[in-house]
């Protein structure tokens, strides 16, 4: 069986933790942000783990084992 490629996409959404969680960042943190309260701008600045029905998906993507 050949070797899986990594999904480049994924690649750069999503990162691996040094204990092995799956880390992504929250959506909608690019544009239209200046209008947002000072709180919510902050909170869009976390990363978040992947929720538990996408890893294996998202695993998959990343070419890990």
């Amino acid at each position: 069986m050949p070797k899986l490629k990594t999904h480049k996409g994924a690649r750069s959404r999503f990162h691996l933790t040094g204990s092995g969680k799956l880390m992504r960042t929250k959506c909608g943190k690019s544009h239209l942000r200046r209008k947002k309260a000072r709180r919510t701008r902050r909170l869009y600045d976390e990363t978040i783990p992947v929720s538990p029905a996408d890893q294996k998906r998202v695993l998959r993507l990343l070419a890990h084992r």
